[in-house]
């Protein structure tokens, strides 16, 4: 978590680039060029995906710290699609981005185990370790349990890499579960407790472990709960814009030196170009306007929060 802190101290913003692209938003000029040499075919999608988020990375990188891919959105394209994602990885380490893999991998044992070492860690080949996917951090699902999540952990010790455990999500019915209470507590508090029993096992320079945890933009109230449960965790919190999230709700998640916690945007950002005057020639330029926005709405309500 300490390469993720530098980078944000770097960049002077806690914003997350979410790369979630859905094909229906990519700008018309770069699909026409993908589907007139590879016709409307997963390879054409994926073609299309990788240079629309290539050119996102371009604009961006500058400016932001981290990016999140959501591996759904370039598995629906299969093979093409997943090309597309090792693809768009590599381009972002290569302009010295962290890269978070929002996979929501779990499982149990030796199978948990190969996930981990599939996106975190290295895989063995006769004696040979390879890094079969460079990411430095991934989520994770907590729900079948620690033995389900240790795998994780230890494998982002070993290779210096981080995970982020599912605690309070964003979504609307995030509280049929999330929100039950088992003795006194609500279910989103006991995983919090969870991670910050896991979290003693790696504290890096900066106070923060690399066990870190996903806690939505739109639940404000309970993110402040949690860093109360859980002061040694790095928030990734998504729900930031589209979902309705704003610098006021986000603020609860951060420390007094203005670290703690990433805010993620996806459609916010990706797709500024929709709601600006600039039209989609102009993607990147629209892109960088929302993510300069962002970082001063956050960076504002964090002085406000700071000195009142």
């Amino acid at each position: 978590m300490d390469r993720l802190i530098e980078k944000v101290i770097k960049k002077d913003n806690p914003t997350c680039l979410g790369l979630d692209p859905n094909l229906e938003f990519i700008p018309c000029f770069i699909k026409d060029k993908a589907y007139k040499e590879f016709g409307k075919t997963l390879e054409g999608a994926a073609w299309a995906i990788f240079e629309f988020n290539k050119g996102l990375i371009d604009a961006l990188y500058e400016h932001i710290a981290v990016v999140k891919l959501q591996s759904a959105y370039y598995e629906m394209y299969g093979i093409p699609g997943i090309i597309a994602l090792d693809k768009t990885l590599k381009y972002a380490k290569e302009k010295g981005l962290y890269v978070i893999f929002d996979g929501k991998r779990n499982d149990i044992g030796t199978t948990a185990t190969a996930y981990a070492k599939a996106y975190i860690g290295q895989t063995d080949i006769d004696g040979e370790k390879v890094r079969a996917i460079e990411a430095d951090a991934i989520t994770v699902n907590p729900y079948l349990g620690s033995d389900g999540i240790q795998p994780f952990v230890f494998e982002a010790n070993l290779n210096k890499n981080a995970i982020f455990v599912l605690v309070k999500t964003s979504n609307k019915s995030s509280g049929e579960f999330q929100d039950l209470v088992v003795e006194d507590k609500f279910v989103y508090e006991i995983v919090a407790e969870k991670v910050a029993e896991l979290s003693t096992q790696s504290i890096g320079r900066y106070n923060y472990s690399n066990v870190g945890c996903v806690v939505g933009a739109t639940y404000p109230e309970q993110a402040k709960r949690l860093r109360q449960i859980m002061p040694y965790t790095y928030f990734l919190v998504p729900g930031y814009g589209a979902q309705g999230g704003k610098a006021e709700d986000v603020a609860v998640c951060f420390d007094k030196n203005g670290l703690g916690a990433i805010v993620n945007s996806s459609r916010g950002i990706m797709y500024a170009y929709k709601k600006s005057k600039f039209g989609e020639e102009a993607y990147q330029e629209a892109a960088i306007n929302e993510v300069k926005k962002m970082r001063d709405e956050i960076k504002q309500e964090l002085l406000r929060k700071n000195t009142t």
